[in-house]
């Protein structure tokens, strides 16, 4: 019998998040999650039920991220998995044309967020001396495509600050940049418009994705790793 986990998710009410929270819940893991989305998260609440946690925050917020994370453990305790997915991306356009506002949001909420969570909760994994952490890359975390700089930005950071982490864990941890392939979901309809409608649904893409996430271990500490498919 497969181990009872406990995982906390970020930008849990769409798109790869919501279909990663389906599939863990399916399988019969607790999981705990957070979004900006308030109606979104109320209705995760009703209809799945107490034994899992759902919170409307800003993962850039420092406070609201602290104060979920002593929610989240009083819930359930100290994470097996934490799974940072949260992520916006910017208009597409050239870089110069970008505002420093957009810029700044994009980098607030994909890099400083996955801060804000890896502070909160990751020494409570390594007093627990076990646990893994999955930071969402992106194909553009490992190369680029015009008008999408912000966004390639906050995903080279991503893969170099989490394998910087990963050199700093103790033994029994790992931190992982986990990059899901293209996946149709709005952030890339706002980047490809119907272009993105060839690629597989998040759901589909959640049938592979979660079980792969769950065999994630101490071996794959700080190696940039491609879910299946």
């Amino acid at each position: 019998m497969n181990k009872i986990r406990k995982i906390a998710i970020t930008g849990c009410s769409r798109g790869l998040g919501r279909a990663l929270v389906d599939e863990f819940i399916a399988a019969g893991h607790q999981v705990a999650g957070c979004s900006r989305s308030t109606t979104q998260i109320d209705d995760m609440n009703q209809s799945l039920g107490p034994k899992h946690a759902f919170q409307a925050l800003d993962v850039s917020d420092e406070k609201a991220v602290q104060a979920w994370a002593t929610t989240l453990v009083g819930h359930m305790g100290v994470p097996d998995l934490v799974i940072n997915n949260a992520g916006i991306i910017n208009t597409p356009a050239p870089l110069w044309t970008v505002s420093s506002d957009e810029f700044r949001d994009v980098l607030n909420v994909n890099l400083l967020g996955v801060h804000n969570v890896t502070r909160h909760l990751l020494p409570l994994m390594i007093e627990s001396k076990t646990g893994v952490l999955v930071n969402l890359s992106s194909g553009w975390g490992r190369s680029v495509s015009p008008d999408v700089a912000p966004y390639c930005a906050s995903k080279w950071a991503i893969e170099g600050m989490t394998k910087a982490l990963a050199s700093e864990l103790p033994d029994g941890l790992a931190a992982v940049p986990l990059s899901p392939g293209v996946i149709d979901t709005d952030m890339l309809r706002q980047a490809w418009g119907e272009g993105a409608g060839g690629y597989r649904s998040a759901a589909e893409w959640a049938t592979l994705a979660a079980p792969y996430i769950l065999q994630l271990d101490a071996s794959d500490n700080g190696q940039s790793l491609t879910t299946p498919g």
